[in-house]
């Protein structure tokens, strides 16, 4: 019954609609009938039309002379990789009685030895032409890997590309067409940029060549967790699939960065928006240009954000900065006086409000270049001058070979909850640690409500290098009871900060 009531009250309408427009015709039937026998005859309507160019009443901006112009400079790249795919082998022997009924689901030709077997994926990308003899900028994840290259430009000529230069950390490519006389976009700044300014961007989203967007900037030196070497440009320009490389203009004209990633939980567009800064891409490019290798800025610090905790820890007014976790021995940091516990609040006169802010400016410095550090020491401010060197090629410690364990130094903290020992000949060198005491039990406790483990190794406690168990209970015994501490860990190779906080005595 449910279902035939929508039914009949569907009829119900028709019938009324039907009855009502066939009076309607009648009516109208009989009126224009009356209307030829009597009415005179209606004058013919005047429509005033004026196609003439107006003035617009609400200021907007009009962005078709960019693309007029510059729009022949955006390329389209397609790119083909080869991938191997590993295909299944059969689990079972070939005296197995399952080995029959397993075989008739493989590939042909398999027989249980999982052959691999090759797929060409294409992939589809923008770029932009810099120069008139064929250079062309594009995102280096467009290019990764690829086999073959070929470069579409507005006219629909297509070429052959070579790869001049790609960069993985800065996600940049530079490209070579055997070309002349083609048409370029104008570089422009991207320090000058700023929130809320006009953006423009050309691509090929899903495929659909030259197609523009238009937004806004909405944050400056954005950074990214995979990417920590480049400080994005945040926008809520529409990018999609096929955006990637393309060109980013700003009101001038002048193309003011790549367009390389969104955030998204769909795989479209969700607002968010992420561009390479182009002052970041040149200094690449020119290095591709002149076959230089690229090298980075070295500080030689590993650094984490300052928790609203940690920074009461350390007794900072407010939780801004990188916290110096570690330094590395010999590092530029390390001649400049720099030491763990102490909080980078400015680099090169530019403010670091969190961790993330540090690393590209950093490795977008110079080597040889003389940069000046602001920290807070113990809370005090102080300007350090370093010299910034090259990223070394070989960042991964000394493995060095097994030595024999030699007796170590047991000691307890009972006030933590930890058991302790000293470092051995083996663990320093595996790690290249040179202070601090191994945890080697955990109990019930603050070290525990902490976070500790056995395997850390405690290098200082309330900004003070710990060297042994014995020197670990007499500052402890010392500290007072609930108040937060700040505790310097190492576990593998990685040094971090925590907060602890201890019982009364």
């Amino acid at each position: 019954m449910a279902n035939d009531r929508p039914n009949s009250m569907l009829k119900r309408r028709k019938v009324v609609v039907t009855a009502v427009v066939a009076a309607c015709f009648g009516f109208a039937l009989g009126a224009t009938e009356w209307a030829q026998a009597d009415a005179p005859t209606a004058p013919a309507l005047s429509i005033s039309t004026n196609t003439a160019p107006q003035q617009a009443l609400v200021a907007l901006p009009d962005f078709t002379p960019i693309i007029d112009r510059y729009g022949p400079a955006v390329v389209n790249i397609s790119s083909t990789t080869n991938k191997v795919i590993h295909q299944q082998a059969n689990p079972f022997p070939p005296n197995s009685p399952f080995y029959q009924f397993f075989h008739h689901f493989m590939a042909p030709g398999q027989n249980g030895s999982g052959p691999q077997q090759h797929e060409k994926i294409q992939s589809l990308g923008s770029g932009f032409i810099i120069s008139p003899d064929g250079y062309i900028v594009t995102a280096g994840h467009v290019v990764r890997g690829a086999n073959h290259v070929v470069v579409t430009l507005t006219n629909h000529h297509a070429y052959p590309a070579k790869l001049i230069g790609l960069s993985v950390r800065y996600d940049t490519a530079l490209l070579k067409i055997d070309a002349k006389n083609l048409p370029t976009v104008p570089i422009g700044n991207s320090d000058d940029m700023k929130v809320g300014q006009w953006l423009l961007a050309v691509g090929a989203p899903f495929g659909f060549y030259n197609t523009v967007t238009q937004g806004v900037v909405s944050a400056m030196n954005r950074p990214l967790p995979d990417d920590e070497y480049i400080p994005f440009i945040q926008s809520d320009v529409p990018i999609n699939p096929g955006n990637s490389g393309g060109p980013l203009f700003n009101m001038q004209g002048q193309v003011v960065g790549i367009n390389d990633q969104i955030y998204t939980n769909s795989g479209g567009y969700m607002g968010l928006s992420f561009s390479i800064p182009i002052n970041t891409v040149m200094r690449v490019v020119q290095d591709f240009k002149d076959h230089k290798a690229i090298q980075f800025g070295y500080l030689g610090v590993e650094v984490q954000d300052v928790t609203p905790p940690m920074a009461q820890a350390l007794h900072l007014k407010e939780p801004v900065g990188a916290l110096v976790a570690s330094v590395m021995p010999g590092s530029p940091a390390a001649k400049a006086g720099i030491k763990p516990g102490d909080v980078i609040v400015t680099y090169d006169n530019k403010p670091v409000y969190n961790v993330g802010q540090l690393p590209p400016m950093v490795g977008n410095t110079l080597p040889g270049t003389r940069a000046r550090v602001g920290i807070l020491h113990r809370g005090a401010a102080e300007t350090k001058d370093v010299l910034v060197t090259a990223l070394p090629k070989n960042m991964a410690g000394p493995s060095g070979s097994q030595e024999a364990s030699q007796p170590a130094q047991v000691g307890k903290v009972s006030r933590m909850g930890i058991h302790v020992q000293s470092l051995t000949p083996d663990i320093e060198k595996r790690l290249d640690v040179h202070h601090g005491v191994v945890v080697v039990g955990v109990s019930e406790g603050a070290a525990a409500e902490a976070g500790i483990m056995p395997g850390m190794i405690i290098q200082q406690i309330d900004q003070q290098d710990v060297n042994n168990p014995t020197q670990l209970e007499h500052i402890v015994a010392s500290l007072p009871a609930n108040q937060p501490i700040p505790l310097l860990v190492r576990q593998g190779k990685a040094s971090i900060y925590v907060v602890v906080t201890l019982p009364k005595k």
